[in-house]
C-alpha cells in the first residue's frame, strides 16, 4: 500500500511539471504577439537609426551595432558610444524607452503574473494538466452522478479529465480539491473534447440529464477517436439497448447503482444495468482477477462469505466452470462472474485494483 502510494504521488508530481511546461508553452504563445512587435520596433529602429546615422554624418559601424545601439537604449543602458549630436538621433534614445515599456514591459508584467498564478488561469491550467494524461477517462458531467463516478474512478487509482460547463458547482471544487483536472466548457464543443486531450483517452463516460446530448458528444468522441470506449447514461432503458447493439456503446440507465456501474464499465470491466429482486438490485460483473487483487489466491467461498455475493461462473485457461464450488481455488489472471448488490459489487472491484 506503501509503495502504491509512492508511485502515485511520484507520478501526481510529474504530471504537475509536464503540465507547468506545457502551460508555459501556452502562455509564450499568448504573448508572442507583443513580443512580435517589439522585435520588429528594434530591427526596424536599428535600420532607421543605420539610415539617418549615415544622412546627418554620424555614421556607426553597421547594421548590427545600430541594432545594438537601439536595444540597449530601449532598456536605458548605455551603448558604449558617444551621444549623438543629431536630434534625429538623439530621438531614439528617448523614444525607445517608451516603446519598450508599452509594448514589452506590459506584456513581460502580465506574462509573470499569469505564470506564477496559474490558478487565476483555471481553465488552461487544467487544459495544461489534462494534456499530460494518456489512456485516462474524459467524465462529461459533474452533477450528482457524475460526481459519484468520479469519485468511484479516483478510489480506483483511475486518470480522470472532467468537462462541466457550471464553473460555481461545489462538485467542481470538490474534484478540483482530489487534484483532478476540471474544464469549464460546453463539451459539445469540438474544442472542449480536444482540451481533455480526447485523442489519447481511453474511455468517455457521459454523465449529464440530457439523453440527446449525451449521444451527440459520444458520436463527436468516436469521429475524433475511433477506437474509444462510450460509457453513457441515458434514461430510456430500450433506447439504451439500442445504442449498445447499434453502436458498440456501454450505455446504462440512470439508478441508485449508476456510479460504480459506471466507474467498473470505465475501467474495463463488465457491469450489467442492474435488476430489482424483491427490492433489491442486482447487477451481474464480469472481471479478470488482476495481481494485485487482494483476494488473489484465495478461494471463491473466501470472495462469497467476505463480500456477500454470489461468483456465478469461474474461467481459467480457456476452461469455464459453472456455479463453482467454495474450494475453488482463485489465482490473477483468471475471470470470475458476480452477482451482487452495489456496495457489494464496488468493495470488490476496488479491491481488485
Amino acid at each position: 500500500m506503501k509503495h502504491r502510494h509512492t508511485s502515485a504521488s511520484r507520478k501526481h508530481r510529474l504530471r504537475h511539471f509536464l503540465a507547468s511546461f506545457r502551460d508555459t508553452g501556452i502562455l509564450l504563445r499568448e504573448f508572442r504577439t507583443p513580443v512580435l512587435w517589439f522585435t520588429l520596433a528594434v530591427l526596424g529602429g536599428g535600420f532607421l537609426y543605420n539610415s539617418i546615422s549615415k544622412a546627418v554624418g554620424e555614421p556607426v559601424y553597421g547594421l548590427v551595432e545600430a541594432i545594438y545601439i537601439v536595444l540597449t537604449s530601449t532598456f536605458l543602458q548605455p551603448s558604449n558610444r558617444e551621444f549623438p549630436h543629431h536630434f534625429a538621433l538623439q530621438a531614439f534614445h528617448f523614444f525607445m524607452p517608451i516603446i519598450g515599456l508599452i509594448v514589452l514591459a506590459q506584456g513581460l508584467a502580465d506574462f509573470g503574473s499569469a505564470l506564477f498564478n496559474r490558478r487565476a488561469r483555471s481553465k488552461e491550467w487544467e487544459m495544461a494538466v489534462a494534456s499530460t494524461l494518456n489512456k485516462h477517462n474524459i467524465l462529461v458531467g459533474l452533477g450528482h452522478l457524475g460526481y459519484r463516478v468520479a469519485l468511484k474512478l479516483h478510489e480506483m487509482g483511475e486518470q480522470i479529465a472532467v468537462i462541466e460547463l457550471n464553473a460555481n458547482a461545489d462538485t467542481v471544487i470538490a474534484a478540483r480539491d482530489l487534484g483532478i483536472p476540471v474544464i469549464h466548457d460546453d463539451a459539445t464543443r469540438p474544442a472542449a473534447l480536444e482540451a481533455a486531450n480526447l485523442k489519447d483517452a481511453r474511455t468517455i463516460i457521459l454523465a449529464s440529464q440530457n439523453d440527446s446530448m449525451n449521444l451527440q458528444i459520444a458520436l463527436k468522441a468516436r469521429s475524433v477517436n475511433p477506437k474509444i470506449q462510450v460509457v453513457i447514461r441515458i434514461f430510456d432503458e430500450d433506447f439504451a439497448h439500442a445504442l449498445q447493439e447499434q453502436f458498440g456503446f456501454v450505455a446504462l440507465s440512470a439508478t441508485e447503482m449508476a456510479a460504480p456501474v459506471f466507474a467498473a464499465a470505465a475501467a474495463g470491466s463488465d457491469v450489467t444495468n442492474p435488476i430489482s429482486v424483491e427490492g433489491q438490485l442486482l447487477s451481474l460483473a464480469r472481471l479478470a482477477i488482476r495481481p494485485g487483487s487482494k483476494f488473489a489466491d484465495t478461494t471463491v467461498g473466501y470472495v462469497e462469505d467476505n463480500y456477500h455475493l454470489n461468483i456465478v461462473l469461474l474461467r481459467r485457461d480457456h476452461q469455464s466452470e459453472m456455479h463453482p464450488t467454495d474450494s475453488s481455488p482463485l489465482h490473477a489472471g483468471d475471470t470470475i462472474a458476480v452477482l451482487g448488490g452495489p456496495k457489494q459489487l464496488n468493495r470488490l472491484l476496488h479491491d481488485n485494483e
